[in-house]
C-alpha cells in the first residue's frame, strides 16, 4: 500500500476505526486491536483494547493467538478480521459469529474465491492451540484449521441467513484494499443507503424518514441538515444513543435524530 492500512482515511476516520467500530456494534462485545511491537496506531473507538504481537513478522496464527488470549474470561467466540475490510457489515458479522456460537470451534467464509481467515469466527479457547503452532513456527491458519472443527460458509449458507441476503447480498464485507488502486476504487464507491428521521424540534416540518447516502452519522447528519453533538444525539437502529459523529453506518441502517429540548 505505500502506507499504513490502520491509518488511510476512510469518511472522515480512518479504516481501523471503522473496522473496530463495525465489529463493536455487531457483536456487542469487547474489541482487541493486535497490532506490531511498537507500531503507532490511529486514534480508536472508546473501550477498544490493544495487545502487541509477542515478536514482529510471525504471521497471522500470531496475531490470532494473541487477539483470542486477550478476550479469554471475557467472551466464548471472537470475530477475527484484518484491517481493511471497508465494506465490513453487521450482518455478516453477526451470521459468520453464530457458526461458532452454534457449536464450531471455527466459522470460515468461503467467499468471493477464497476462504476468508481474516473474516471468520474463532472460539477463544483456540488460543493456546494457535500459540503453540507460533512456537513450531507453522504460521498459516490452514495448520490451525487441521486440528479443530471448522465450518465452512459458502456464499449459499451465508445469504441463507436473511439479513446478510437483504444487506450484503454480494458479500463485499470480504472485500479488501491490497494496494493504492484497491483503496481508490472502495473509496469512489457510493456510501451506504440508510435511513434517517428527525424527531420534535428537529423535523421542522419534515418527520417522514429520508434515504440517504452516509458512510458515517456525521455524513448523515449534515445530509439532513441536523448539527450533531450539543443537544442533539442519535439512535441508531433504535437502541445505540451516541453523538460520535465517526460512528460507522452500513447499508439498512436506521437513524433517529433526537433534541433535548424540552419540546422535541
Amino acid at each position: 500500500m505505500g502506507s499504513p492500512k490502520a491509518a488511510l482515511e476512510w469518511h472522515g476516520s480512518t479504516l481501523l476505526w471503522r473496522t473496530v467500530a463495525i465489529i463493536g456494534r455487531a457483536t456487542n462485545g469487547p474489541v482487541v486491536v493486535v497490532r506490531a511491537p511498537g507500531q503507532e496506531l490511529p486514534a480508536l473507538p472508546p473501550g477498544t483494547d490493544v495487545v502487541d504481537d509477542p515478536a514482529e513478522g510471525q504471521g497471522p496464527v500470531q496475531g490470532i493467538a494473541a487477539g483470542l488470549a486477550a478476550l479469554a474470561g471475557r467472551a466464548e467466540v471472537a470475530f477475527v478480521s484484518s484491517t481493511d475490510l471497508p465494506f465490513l457489515h453487521p450482518a455478516f458479522v453477526r451470521r459468520v459469529v453464530q457458526t461458532a456460537v452454534d457449536g464450531a470451534d471455527v466459522g470460515l467464509p468461503v467467499a468471493r474465491g477464497f476462504r476468508q481467515p481474516l473474516a471468520a469466527s474463532y472460539r477463544t479457547a483456540l488460543a493456546s492451540a494457535a500459540a503453540r503452532l507460533v512456537r513450531e513456527r507453522r504460521l498459516k491458519p490452514a495448520f490451525l484449521f487441521e486440528q479443530c472443527t471448522v465450518v465452512m460458509l459458502d456464499q449459499a449458507a451465508l445469504c441463507a441467513d436473511p439479513m446478510v441476503a437483504a444487506l450484503d447480498p454480494a458479500l463485499d464485507s470480504v472485500v479488501n484494499v491490497n494496494g493504492p488502486g484497491d483503496y481508490q476504487a472502495a473509496r469512489a464507491r457510493p456510501a451506504p443507503e440508510v435511513t434517517v428521521q428527525r424527531s420534535g424540534v428537529l423535523a421542522d416540518g419534515h418527520r417522514d424518514p429520508e434515504r440517504v447516502r452516509a458512510a458515517t452519522l456525521a455524513e448523515a447528519a449534515t445530509a439532513v441538515g441536523v448539527a450533531l453533538g450539543g443537544h442533539v444525539t442519535a439512535a441508531l437502529n433504535g437502541h445505540q444513543i451516541t453523538q460520535e459523529g465517526q460512528t460507522p453506518l452500513a447499508t439498512g441502517d436506521g437513524v433517529l435524530f433526537l433534541s433535548a429540548d424540552a419540546r422535541g
